[in-house]
């Protein structure tokens, strides 16, 4: 089966569970009202020499922003511990709809690792096909990882605004199209609803199957078009936290998009500020 650049397939991971150059992670994240714990349901079962990457653990402590984009240094000695460096093809999935793993993924492109993809469908689909998973602990042995920040993956506050007036970048977000509009509530409190002046809707569970895998390369760019987005010109990606952005960063990456960017801080930096333009209502 032919592979897509930045994803893989289960029956290629299955084939490749014993590769020395293979290392599998569990990038497992959940919103709070998900009820679930990445973490205790990576102990209770993973595929076999899974490492767990904790998200809100690897990230920029000082920030009052959820999961941020660590230094350089922090993401580089917590992957070291986790056996994951220079040299390995890194594969992640999730437990949920493949946006945690594809912010994993994306994070490792940010400090220069590039032989990374994400599982097509995740766990669930792993485990719906009967394919093994165990309990017993990990225990990696330490490897070097030489961090070299892509800073044009990333997009900050300041550059954001500014985009507002230049419109250089289209920005797309990954939210519903409910939050999108204003016409329901954040998830987090303390925001303000609507979106980015001039940003683009396109939800990223519309780029899924009905078994989380992601959809075709056809589909990816009739849904891009279908808003008016040209991925040969520069895209910005935001959602509520930076995470489902990682997904649609992943999508574009799929379809040959090179220019494409995380706005790190997302709606919950942009939405939670009084300083920041709001618009409401469909793009």
């Amino acid at each position: 089966m032919t592979q897509r650049k930045g994803l893989v397939t289960t029956e290629w991971l299955a084939e490749h569970l014993d590769a020395p150059d293979v290392r599998i992670v569990d990038g497992s994240w959940y919103l709070p009202a998900d009820g679930r714990d990445p973490r205790a349901e990576y102990a209770e079962r993973h595929i076999p020499g899974a490492v767990f990457f904790d998200i809100d653990d690897i990230s920029d402590e000082k920030s009052h922003l959820p999961h941020m984009l660590p230094s350089a240094e922090k993401f580089s000695s917590r992957v070291r511990k986790l056996g994951l460096g220079d040299g390995v093809r890194i594969v992640v999935y999730d437990g949920g709809n493949m946006m945690a793993a594809a912010r994993v993924w994306w994070m490792f492109r940010v400090f220069g690792h590039e032989d990374v993809a994400v599982l097509d469908g995740g766990l669930p689909k792993w485990m719906s096909e009967g394919r093994p998973v165990d309990d017993a602990p990990v225990i990696p042995r330490e490897r070097h990882f030489t961090a070299r920040m892509n800073t044009f993956l990333v997009r900050d506050i300041e550059q954001m605004r500014s985009n507002v007036e230049s419109a250089r970048e289209q920005v797309v977000d990954a939210r519903g199209p409910g939050r999108f509009a204003g016409s329901e509530p954040e998830i987090r409190p303390g925001l303000r609803s609507g979106h980015i002046p001039g940003s683009v809707n396109l939800p990223y569970s519309s780029l899924l199957r009905p078994d989380a895998t992601v959809r075709s390369d056809e589909d990816i760019r009739a849904a891009l078009a279908s808003i008016g987005v040209d991925p040969a010109r520069p895209v910005a990606t935001t959602c509520g936290s930076g995470i489902s952005a990682s997904f649609l960063a992943l999508a574009l990456n799929l379809i040959g998009a090179r220019n494409v960017a995380v706005y790190d801080g997302s709606w919950t930096e942009w939405g939670g500020r009084e300083d920041t333009p709001v618009a409401t209502g469909p793009a």
